[in-house]
């Protein structure tokens, strides 16, 4: 049996243990002096969020497979084994071996949101490792980061020896056969960082230089020698069907955020929503076989013993053959006692009919995301929905049984009026009319219809990456706007509001369109005792501010100015598929209030057709 790195003693005395001992179902075991690379792979949040985290499921099994590489986990210790940690100088340890990290060859880092970045530094500074890329020897491990956020890399850019741009299947096994090359070598540690900035889709920090305009822009983004790309390109996994995943994914010990069989059903979005970045980073739209799935949800639910299975997707209802998938779950499952969840999905009549087969009505609530109110406004994210079909879905859903509905809406998109905010109001009433005109026999109880809003933040690589944001006063007037305005409904007794924390809207802006220069106040909010600042009750957004003071950095300059569009992003040098060119087509026409066809409907030559083998084949542009 292995030994633990924590005491029971220190096991007794902090909140849930089991997010530290591993030894889960399916887990994988192998004899740590037989590898050659030892690879810790971290989610940077606590254990219960991490362990709900897909990527990192594909990556621990396709790792895994090869002899040579022994991949393990490791998450964010909560604050109270932070506290003995730092006290007693227990290094941060891998679940499997419950080894130090800083003995791995790599440190990978998946970077999901923008308010998990001082969680990195907190994982870094428990595992021991020095916190600057630069101060690391050839006995620290390599620290890698991925994932989303790793489409602006330049807040962390310090803190990291490498970043990976794109999908993880594809250029992880040339990356560690170099690390293998490289150890054999005897080289520096430089050498290999020189090596691996050649393999497509990696990003190295160090090898490029960043100047500035007195106006505090970026003046250049240049390699630093030569052989070392100006532009990484992301990487993607086309094959969906042959590509690796993992049917015997691991089972926590304790409740995940999703504990649940998750059943990838394509990557990408046809939809082309202008606020959303995963559905532009994420394109082309690429599908897995349907037979593979049928295969996979077999094997999931045996290997893992879980009563539910999920569809992954943006955009679920774009599958091409998901009612196919669907009636062959129900008819496969359903009488098994396993629960199907579709997420995802547009409510019109074939949805409905689904769920009504895999939910319990009474008890169940529908999911709307019209993200604005009024029509204008639908135009202008292009979000391809009408109030006609919203309510139409709506009416439908009612009188299949459903009397409980969210709706989701974004506040402080470009282009905003206090009319949109208002609409947002009286959409949520026009939808509860419609469930009061079925007759009185026909309803089930009173209509409940939650309304949510979040503040929209610009991310890289959307037509809204120039776009400004407002002070968090302004967030908090339109949220009161709507608020004053459910108040007015003929219905307001069965409508519920509320809204997000606008302070932490304005930091998520700062850091999503960052640069550089905020890795200092990065590392000085982590010093004042910033982590877990996507928890609104850890959240502290007074430290934040005097750190941003504290080290010279103005996060108005991040968010309150229109980006000109001629402006060097500190991004640019990411080649995501989608050019610049199409983004700036598509702000315009934004701002014009003018609607884009799906990819389906038409090519708008975006980019991503040299990606051959999605739904765009071809880039017409």
């Amino acid at each position: 049996m292995k030994k633990l790195a924590l005491s029971d003693e220190i096991l007794l005395k902090i909140d849930k243990p089991a997010r530290y001992i591993g030894n889960e179902v399916n887990s994988i075991v192998k004899d740590p002096k037989e590898a050659a690379i030892r690879f810790a792979m971290c989610f940077p949040d606590v254990y219960e969020i991490g362990m709900s985290h897909l990527g990192i499921q594909i990556l621990y099994d396709m790792f895994n497979k090869r002899e040579d590489v022994y991949c393990e986990r490791v998450y964010s210790p909560w604050p109270d084994l932070h506290q003995i940690m730092k006290e007693q100088q227990i290094p941060l340890f891998a679940l499997e071996s419950q080894d130090a990290v800083k003995d791995f060859d790599f440190l990978g880092i998946t970077i999901q949101y923008e308010m998990c970045y001082t969680n990195i530094l907190q994982v870094i500074d428990l595992s021991q490792i020095p916190m600057f890329a630069a101060d690391r020897t050839k006995d620290d491990p390599f620290v890698i980061g991925g994932g989303p956020c790793a489409y602006n890399p330049e807040p962390l850019a310090d803190f990291f020896d490498l970043f990976y741009i794109g999908e993880g299947e594809i250029s992880y096994d040339a990356l560690f056969d170099c690390y293998k090359e490289w150890k054999a070598s005897g080289e520096d540690r430089i050498g290999f960082l020189r090596k691996a900035a050649k393999i497509p889709g990696i990003y190295v920090p160090q090898l490029y230089e960043v100047t500035y305009k007195e106006d505090g822009t970026i003046e250049a983004f240049t390699p630093k020698e030569e052989g070392i790309p100006e532009k990484v390109e992301k990487q993607l996994v086309m094959n969906m069907s042959e590509s690796v995943y993992p049917q015997k994914p691991l089972v926590p010990f304790i409740k995940a955020t999703q504990d649940r069989v998750v059943l990838e059903i394509q990557r990408g979005c046809i939809r082309g929503c202008r606020f959303c970045q995963a559905g532009m980073i994420y394109r082309p739209t690429r599908e897995k076989d349907v037979d593979v799935l049928k295969q996979y949800a077999y094997h999931m639910l045996k290997n893992t013993g879980h009563e539910e299975i999920s569809l992954s997707s943006l955009s679920s209802s774009d599958y091409s053959s998901l009612k196919e998938l669907v009636t062959f779950l129900i008819e496969e499952f359903k009488g098994n006692g396993v629960n199907i969840s579709l997420p995802s999905l547009r409510i019109d009549a074939f949805s409905l009919d689904v769920m009504s087969k895999v939910q319990d009505i009474r008890k169940s609530s529908l999911t709307f995301a019209p993200e604005a109110g009024s029509q204008r406004l639908r135009d202008v994210i292009n979000k391809g929905l009408t109030e006609e079909v919203i309510l139409q879905g709506a009416g439908e859903a009612f009188e299949g049984g459903w009397q409980k509905v969210k709706l989701y809406f974004m506040l402080g998109l470009p282009t905003e009026n206090v009319e949109d905010q208002r609409a947002i109001a009286e959409l949520a009433n026009k939808i509860a009319v419609r469930y009061y005109e079925i007759p009185k026999d026909r309803r089930n109880g009173k209509c409940q219809i939650t309304i949510s809003t979040s503040f929209f933040v610009p991310k890289p690589f959307t037509p809204f990456q120039w776009a400004k944001m407002y002070p968090k006063e302004h967030y908090l007037a339109c949220a009161h706007t709507v608020n004053d305005a459910v108040k007015e409904q003929l219905n307001k007794k069965s409508i519920k509001y509320n809204w997000h924390e606008a302070d932490v809207t304005v930091l998520e802006g700062v850091l999503a369109r960052g640069d550089r220069k905020l890795g200092k106040a990065i590392l000085r909010a982590y010093e004042k005792g910033c982590i877990f600042d996507a928890w609104s009750d850890m959240f502290d957004n007074e430290q934040w501010m005097d750190s941003f003071k504290e080290t010279g950095i103005d996060p108005d300059f991040y968010t309150l100015r229109e980006r000109p569009l001629d402006e060097i992003f500190p991004w640019d040098f990411i080649d995501a598929g989608v050019t610049k060119d199409f983004l700036k087509r598509e702000y315009a026409n934004a701002l014009a209030e003018k609607v884009t066809k799906n990819c389906r409907m038409q090519c708008n030559g975006c980019g991503v057709g040299k990606y051959k083998g999605g739904v765009c084949v071809e880039d017409k542009n």
